[in-house]
């Protein structure tokens, strides 16, 4: 079946490819996330306006001149055009308008104040504003968005309090690397393996308000990488270190001519931690370029291949996180556990426009992980293959006299994991040695299969009225083969789940020229991972059904006294049937099961104001607010009854402030503050930890030493306060034993990093 529905796909976007020129032809995009700009003045060098480009970004001019673009939220661009090529222009985002940006999430030409959903901007001066090391202080100051960080390589994200209940990594939210899945078919996401200097923006769509990415239960994280700049040739190195033997090597070029651009990132990275056992070794290579064919063509190319080695200190018991943080569990610094893997993916798209209203987007991709992973409990092998399809036909049409934009299409995603595991034999052997191999315990192999077909429309009721449709049809299924056992224990079986519906009704309407309001309805799911549908005898449990659920949202976003400020609301209540837990049976064993409803009501706010925007100096801060009253509402776990109960793992109150400065002298910088509220820790909510306050700061200085040649320096601090807290948690931690559970993964103390970059453009 799977083969058909790939085939139909590809041969749908079949389309012959046109060339065509006339006069001077061009076309604007955002240079961030080389999304086409609509409604882009140009006016020749005596101010005199031209044209507007279209729909598509596409202009036409008849003369050789200078030119100025200019557009609403982005810097104005002056570009001498003196042949009869065709020139693609990229407009610099300015950060202070932030409801003019063009989003790419929902592949429509849309700004943000048009979009009837909870969508967070993350530009490009934000992410390299930061520390290039840890992408969780980027999306953290993100309200609703929270990111815990055990280590550089153990993280989990949660959004709306959805994929709090999943231990070690990230789970029920969708994440993108532009359209590629890094999401794979158990449903876990892995993001922070991604370069940060290598993304142009980051785009998160909260809720399950997004039909083309799956209508997942979190919402959708998009990271969409830096595709190069045109008619610009650089080469830039950068050097990075800082406390607990951290240091980082990285190498940026960037190609391009009038019709392509291209960006390649290398990174070396090394820390040996503030822990014990907690040594962290990581190699990048990233490429992302687009190529334009005439006015109607365009192909984009992204490739990520990642190389690491991390050593795993894991959590710790209340005595040794309070008494000895810099130590490792001891089972865990005994067998000297790591992970070692090497993970790639590789991507191609082709966007097509048959006109100024219609075009066709199709993405081919495929990704590959080998992985090592000693453990203090035994030893896995890991290999997983993935190949998948993107596609979809936009266009706009007239539905009586006014406006209808849609669109239609499909994915399709198949990745195969095969896994072994081994006994770890570090207890027999003297403590230098750590973990060694043993007998074998098992050999699976995992066929994971999903489809999302989708269609999103948005129709002009009046001229600030804007009524929203999306539909997501979602089928998702999994066979698993034991080539261990041949005997009653055999895992091997498959299941399917029933194909679920998820529609979305979303309404916006322009209030004031600087603000809008909107409403939003959604459906979103999350099924649950293969190995929480085996039941401990290795059959397969066909009871267990996908979390599911509905959200229901009002909001208000837009700039105001003359784009000082940017505020952005959202008031939402999701309610979400068949919780997924996992039930102990007996001894080490454990079975998934639906255990209730959850209850997620939350008010979120953020704020950007400029204090200060001159063209010596520019000072703004950001704010961001979440306040999560999530609870169980039918909670019950075997004979235990947790109903009314706060969520396990989120706070009730998140706050993150931050002051940027910005001169033309050169000096910039930052000072963040990030408050945590306490987080209960078991489902009975007997234990939470401690809430706490981060200050981060960072300042630097930039300067053109000629036309050719830019540096930058830079020394920030961490944790500026040597503020105690637990960056990450293991909720409903197990005793073993006489020992304590292991509850906490200690935050860094105070910490510093400096670094310096040099640029030369040829």
């Amino acid at each position: 079946m799977i083969k058909y529905i790939f085939l139909s796909l590809f041969l749908f976007t079949l389309i012959p490819i046109h060339l065509s020129s006339q006069n001077i032809l061009g076309k604007v995009i955002d240079s961030e996330n080389t999304i086409e700009l609509s409604d882009v003045i140009i006016m020749d060098s005596n101010n005199h306006k031209i044209t507007i480009s279209n729909s598509n970004g596409m202009f036409e001019l008849e003369n050789f001149d200078t030119y100025t673009f200019v557009r609403k939220g982005y810097l104005s661009k002056s570009v001498e055009i003196n042949n009869s090529d065709f020139h693609v222009i990229g407009l610099e985002l300015k950060d202070e308008n932030l409801s003019e940006i063009q989003i790419l999430s929902t592949n429509f030409q849309s700004r943000l104040k048009k979009e009837a959903s909870a969508i967070a901007i993350i530009t490009k001066n934000k992410i390299q504003s930061n520390n290039t090391l840890n992408i969780s202080p980027i999306v953290n100051s993100v309200p609703g968005v929270l990111m815990y960080s055990g280590t550089l390589n153990t993280n989990r994200i949660t959004i709306r309090g959805i994929g709090s209940r999943n231990l070690f990594g990230t789970s029920k939210i969708r994440a993108y690397y532009e359209d590629i899945p890094l999401t794979n078919g158990s449903g876990e996401s892995s993001i922070e393996d991604v370069e940060l200097s290598a993304l142009g923006r980051i785009e998160i769509l909260k809720g399950p308000s997004s039909s083309l990415y799956g209508a997942g239960l979190g919402g959708t994280i998009q990271l969409i990488p830096n595709k190069g700049q045109f008619n610009e040739t650089s080469v830039e190195g950068n050097y990075l270190f800082g406390s607990f033997g951290l240091q980082k090597y990285l190498l940026d070029v960037n190609l391009g001519n009038l019709t392509n651009s291209a960006k390649i990132v290398y990174s070396n990275t090394h820390s040996d931690g503030y822990r014990e056992n907690n040594e962290f070794d990581r190699q990048v290579i990233s490429v992302a370029s687009n190529h334009y064919f005439g006015d109607k063509n365009k192909l984009t190319f992204i490739g990520n291949y990642i190389d690491l080695k991390a050593f795993i200190p894991s959590s710790l018991n209340e005595y040794d996180y309070i008494n000895n943080p810099e130590s490792a569990a001891f089972t865990w610094g005994r067998a000297k556990g790591y992970e070692d893997y090497k993970k790639g993916l590789f991507g191609l798209s082709w966007q097509h426009d048959f006109n100024f209203k219609t075009q066709q987007i199709t993405s081919v991709f495929t990704s590959f992980l080998d992985s090592y992973e000693p453990r203090s409990f035994n030893i896995l092998k890991e290999k997983t293959t993935a190949i998948g399809l993107r596609t979809r036909f936009l266009t706009e049409s007239k539905l009586f006299k006014k406006s209808l934009q849609w669109t239609i299409g499909g994915e399709i995603f198949r990745d195969q994991n095969s896994y072994q595991t081994y006994e770890n034999l570090y207890l027999d052997f003297p403590p230098e040695i750590g973990s060694v191999q043993g007998d074998q315990l098992s050999d699976l192999k995992e066929n994971r299969t999903y489809f999302n077909l989708f269609l999103d429309s948005k129709y002009n009721l009046t001229s600030k009225t804007i009524f929203s449709f999306g539909l997501n049809l979602n089928n998702t299924f999994y066979k698993l083969q034991d080539r261990f056992n041949d005997d009653n224990s055999n895992l091997s079986g498959d299941y399917s789940f029933d194909i679920i519906l998820s529609p979305k009704f979303g309404l916006t309407h322009q209030i004031h020229k600087v603000a809008m309001v909107y409403g939003t309805i959604s459906h979103g799911f999350s099924p649950p991972t293969l190995e929480e549908t085996l039941l401990p005898d290795g059959m397969i449990n066909t009871g267990i059904k996908p979390e599911s659920g509905w959200n229901f949202e009002i909001g208000s976003r837009g700039n105001i006294f003359k784009d000082k400020l940017f505020f952005d609301f959202a008031v939402y209540r999701m309610n979400v049937e068949n919780l997924l837990v996992a039930r102990r049976t007996s001894g080490d064993e454990y079975i998934g099961i639906n255990a209730g409803k959850t209850q997620y009501n939350g008010i979120e706010l953020a704020l950007n104001y400029h204090l200060i925007n001159s063209k010596k100096i520019k000072i703004y801060h950001t704010n961001s607010l979440a306040y999560n009253n999530f609870k169980f509402k039918e909670f019950i776990d075997d004979e235990n009854d947790y109903s009314g109960n706060q969520l396990t793992g989120i706070p009730k109150l998140t706050f993150f402030s931050q002051l940027h400065l910005d001169s033309k002298i050169g000096i910039y910088g930052f000072l963040s503050y990030n408050y945590v509220d306490e987080i209960p820790m078991k489902d009975d909510n007997s234990i939470y930890s401690d809430s706490y306050n981060l200050v981060n700061t960072k300042i630097g200085f930039k300067k053109d030493i000629n036309r050719n040649l830019f540096f930058d320096i830079y020394v920030g601090i961490n944790n500026l306060f040597d503020e105690k807290y637990a960056s990450m948690l293991l909720i409903n931690a197990g005793s073993f034993g006489n020992n304590a559970p292991r509850y906490y993964y200690p935050g860094e103390p105070a910490n510093y990093y400096s670094g310096a970059s040099l640029k030369y453009s040829f």
